[in-house]
């Protein structure tokens, strides 16, 4: 895969991950603070999908060589 196409391939990943973060933050702002079953179960798909957005597009990026030593405080 050329160095383009693995970059095309990082923006999508990008907004892939920009639409997943969103989809949270429309979760939370509608969450009433008590927990039940649905919401605990679509609490935790949204936050996979966050994530496996966000790994997709991290992996795309370490492939030309664009990484961050630590991002841990």
């Amino acid at each position: 895969m050329s160095d383009d196409d693995i970059l095309r391939r990082a923006r999508r990943a990008a907004e892939l991950h920009v639409g997943a973060v969103r989809e949270m933050e429309r979760f939370i702002e509608r969450f009433s603070g008590t927990p039940d079953a649905a919401a605990l179960a679509e609490y935790a798909t949204l936050l996979a999908r966050e994530e496996a957005t966000r790994a997709d597009r991290q992996d795309l990026l370490a492939a030309l060589a664009l990484e961050a030593p630590s991002v841990e405080p």
